[in-house]
């Protein structure tokens, strides 16, 4: 069984941040339209066990395209305290069936003393919500990585069209590599297929971009895929990629 940890990130060796930069800005053009396996053999090349996967779970497409080229890769999940149980279930059976390693990233408060100390943060201000208890954990456990691995596809959303599938994340001085960016919908779907993979159960019950439980809506078919999330506010992300 492949662990599900809290464990620091690694510190040694990290790469100076214009030698970064320079690196995705070459990078993006070097790699642009090439099949994500090549991006990922030379992101785990250069950037070894300072290189982080990020996955919510919503199925492990990227945990297993990363897995195909490296094994043990630290795969972070970050544990809002809101998700769904089948969120949750597909985090812990990805981390016994794939050879990665899932790394729990949880916010520096329980759900309970959150709501006691803020309310429904999620009903009331839900920016708030997000940056407190997604952006907050993941920037500090990204704190010891040089590169992150996303799954961000540029036909999601309006604001994820211009993704590069190597960026520079200026805010966080890292490396973004986004191997799926040009695929569709259908693409994942045959992936998925074609490998058997386990995807997260609500997807198929009208799901499918899934976040916490209490902000996800399922939506009818054809509807824009992410407009169950935040339904009935005008927030489209939750500042993971802004």
């Amino acid at each position: 069984m492949t662990a599900i940890d809290e464990r620091r990130p690694h510190s040694a060796g990290r790469m100076d941040t214009l030698d970064l930069e320079r690196l995705a800005v070459n990078a993006a053009e070097e790699f642009e339209g090439r099949d994500p396996l090549l991006v990922l053999d030379w992101a785990t090349r250069t950037f070894g066990r300072r290189l982080a996967v990020t996955s919510s779970m919503n199925d492990t497409v990227l945990p297993h395209l990363v897995s195909r080229v490296r094994t043990g890769v630290d795969v972070l999940f970050v544990d809002t305290g809101y998700h769904f149980p089948e969120t949750l279930g597909t985090r812990d059976a990805a981390a016994v069936m794939l050879p990665i390693h899932v790394v729990n990233v949880r916010p520096e408060l329980t759900k309970a003393a959150h709501e006691q100390r803020h309310g429904e943060l999620w009903r009331t201000n839900p920016d708030a919500c997000c940056a407190m208890r997604k952006v907050a954990p993941l920037d500090r456990a990204m704190g010891g990585y040089d590169a992150w691995v996303t799954g961000v596809r540029r036909e999601e959303s309006d604001s994820r069209r211009d993704a590069r599938i190597v960026e520079w994340d200026a805010r966080r001085g890292k490396v973004k590599i986004n191997p799926l960016v040009t695929w569709t919908q259908f693409d994942v779907d045959r992936y998925v297929d074609w490998y058997g993979l386990l995807v997260n159960p609500l997807t198929q019950l009208g799901y499918p971009s899934i976040g916490c439980a209490p902000c996800t809506r399922a939506v009818a078919p054809g509807d824009d895929p992410r407009s169950g999330r935040w339904a009935g506010s005008t927030k489209t992300e939750c500042g993971l990629h802004l």
